[in-house]
């Protein structure tokens, strides 16, 4: 009697961590849909490469979490996950990157070629701002469901991704930010090679199934 309580006590445990881990999916999925509108429309009103390339970045996270979410959905239906289409759906999110990292890669280098001059943005300053504020947090609240979950590699994956949407939204806020202070117009396409860069290289880790592994050698006891 009580090997049977315990298991159904962890069940239902597993359960409301799954529900929890599809709530930031479905939450993340809403904020990057109205952030990739807002950086999209702004980087192209000012002709900031890297402001629409995060956009991109934005539109291309919400894809990914809705994978995920669609996967979690199926765990709650059917009550377990099916391993080989979470790892397409791996493999799906890291496509992804490339395509994000092929995008910026033509737009930097036309860029450059144009000697294109862009404007301020007040709006993608402040948008990205509150990325960097906003990320970290939805960040670790993934990855601690990932890892209550006993290392979930989906979930851990998605946590990943939006530590890499963190990073880009650092590395963009500064170039914009330099861009600002020093008006040098090459500074927006060099950090939209930044982000190309951290495209490719997590996308080869997530394709490779990499990201979860680099994540549990970080946080192995030393």
């Amino acid at each position: 009697m009580g090997e049977t309580q315990t298991y159904d006590a962890a069940d239902e445990e597993v359960r409301r961590l799954t529900r929890r881990g599809l709530w930031l999916a479905r939450f993340t999925v809403g904020y990057n849909v109205f952030e990739g509108a807002v950086a999209i429309t702004a980087g192209l009103m000012a002709g900031l490469v890297s402001v629409v390339g995060f956009g991109v970045d934005s539109a291309i996270e919400s894809t990914a979490a809705v994978l995920v979410a669609l996967r979690l959905s199926a765990r709650l239906r059917h009550g377990a996950p099916d391993e080989a289409r979470e790892r397409r759906a791996l493999k799906g999110v890291a496509v992804t990157f490339f395509v994000l990292a092929a995008y910026v890669l033509v737009e930097g280098v036309r860029g450059l070629l144009d000697e294109e001059t862009p404007d301020t943005s007040v709006v993608a300053l402040v948008l990205l701002a509150a990325s960097v504020i906003v990320m970290p947090f939805l960040a670790a609240a993934k990855r601690r469901v990932g890892e209550q979950l006993g290392g979930d590699p989906l979930i851990l994956a998605d946590a990943a991704e939006t530590r890499i949407c963190l990073l880009l939204s650092v590395s963009t806020l500064a170039g914009v930010g330099l861009f600002q202070l020093t008006g040098a117009a090459w500074l927006d396409p060099v950090a939209g090679f930044v982000i190309a860069a951290f495209a490719v290289h997590e996308g080869r880790e997530a394709w490779e199934g990499e990201l979860v592994e680099d994540d549990d050698e970080a946080e192995a006891p030393r």
